[in-house]
């Protein structure tokens, strides 16, 4: 099997990458020693911005005030569905309890995180949507605080339509903060907030490296990199439908991966003829990052069939996998890497971004080999518990025992040793690691 690339990238997400490690690093160490000043500081040279960092109820009316109608009811169409989503997925995970042994009782039970930091993107762009899917998912997950912070930009604060789906979704504090700054203050628990167990939602890759470096002190969602997608079309395709979703994707950065996988060389060659006009036809800005994204990290592939369009895409392991191919069935069993899957023309990865209710906090840079995106479940702990009758341990404590002495961790061995001697005694008991 071969595969001929039409359009061969000449970067990738990580040849991109900028040396932030260290002014990240400087940032995070001023703030956590500094404090609500220093976070100031920071915010007044980055966002340049000086009005309230926690908004007030006023604030919040004030802005939701400016939202138009029709917009409120798409942002809560929105909010219903991935509200309904993360109902059902969290339905999937429930507590447990089962008989080991006899006398032996083990279980599982999900507990959510106390407090949930969720950064949403306002800068290029007012990502609505990225306030609706992470709050939205840790109310449901329950969440005791949730905090939603967004860059405010100068003199007008955080864009009104993101304070309103915040709210509207179950934000407790919005906090016009952005970048590291704004990620520190969630962490650290400044402008008494409470610390922050999780952070969760995109960013720029201030905000990626800030969570990067915080990971272990608290939770992350995940690392993300620039966002990615990969489209796999067959002859049946349209190929301007094809295109249209290529650079609808693009637009999102001058670094954003977009790939095309075929087994229809002719496809492949009226999908590349068109994108240029379609990319001209976006307003300037979006026009800007499209062009930059084609030019320098789009591919297009032609392989020899399915299967080997299909391997292709499970080993670039894409953020957003859409196919556009016959047999949606065969396609939905046979792939196994990605973060988010469209299946037919009749649906889009933008639907996911916006409204669908699935969640568009995905896996970029090849993670989503080992990694699922942001659900409902990632705001909650899986922890175990045990209890047993004394008569249930009896079993447990004597393999517990000859096990513990054949590692030489005698202590343990003896934790087993006291509990037979005290509920069995005057039986004798071989608790030896030999034969």
């Amino acid at each position: 099997m071969t595969r001929e690339y039409l359009k061969k990238a000449t970067l990738t997400a990580k040849s991109d990458a900028s040396e932030v490690h260290e002014t990240v690093k400087t940032i995070l160490s001023d703030i956590e020693a500094g404090g609500d000043d220093k976070a100031m500081e920071y915010a007044k040279k980055f966002d340049k911005y000086e009005g309230n960092v926690l908004l007030t109820a006023e604030d919040i009316a004030a802005a939701s005030a400016l939202v138009p109608e029709k917009l409120k009811r798409d942002i809560e169409f929105a909010h219903d569905n991935v509200r309904r989503f993360a109902e059902a997925q969290k339905s999937t995970v429930s507590d447990v309890e089962v008989e080991i042994v006899p006398g032996m009782i083990a279980g599982q039970k999900a507990i959510p995180v106390d407090a949930a930091g969720c950064y949403v993107p306002g800068g290029r762009y007012s990502h609505i949507a990225s306030a609706i899917m992470t709050v939205t998912t840790a109310k449901v997950a329950g969440c005791r605080h949730i905090t939603a912070c967004s860059p405010p930009r100068p003199d007008v604060g955080v864009a009104p339509a993101i304070v309103y789906a915040a709210h509207i979704c179950g934000a407790d504090k919005i906090m016009a903060m952005g970048g590291v700054q704004g990620v520190a203050a969630m962490t650290f628990g400044l402008f008494g907030l409470p610390k922050a167990n999780i952070l969760v939602g995109p960013g720029n890759q201030f905000v990626a490296e800030a969570k990067r470096i915080l990971f272990g002190r608290v939770g992350i969602d995940m690392i993300a990199g620039p966002t990615d997608s990969l489209i796999l079309a067959d002859s049946t395709a349209d190929a301007h439908i094809v295109a249209t979703d290529l650079v609808s994707q693009a637009e999102h950065g001058y670094n954003s991966p977009v790939w095309l996988v075929t087994d229809d060389r002719d496809l492949a060659v009226k999908v590349m003829d068109m994108v240029p006009g379609l990319i001209e036809d976006l307003p300037e800005v979006n026009s800007q990052n499209a062009a930059a994204a084609w030019r320098d990290y789009a591919e297009v592939i032609v392989c020899s069939d399915r299967e080997e369009m299909a391997a292709c895409s499970d080993e670039y392991a894409p953020e957003h996998l859409t196919v556009q191919a016959d047999d949606l069935d065969w396609w939905l069993d046979r792939l196994t890497c990605y973060g988010s899957l469209f299946l037919g023309e009749e649906t889009t990865v933008s639907y996911g971004d916006k409204a669908t209710g699935t969640n568009h906090v995905l896996p970029t840079s090849g993670a989503a080999s080992y990694t699922g995106g942001l659900s409902v479940h990632k705001y909650m702990k899986i922890v175990t518990w045990q209890r047993a009758t004394r008569e249930g341990s009896k079993a447990v404590a004597e393999a517990t025992a000859r096990i513990s002495r054949l590692e030489g961790m005698e202590g343990h061995a003896r934790a087993a040793d006291v509990r037979l001697a005290k509920y069995f005694p005057g039986v004798n008991f071989d608790l030896t690691a030999d034969g």
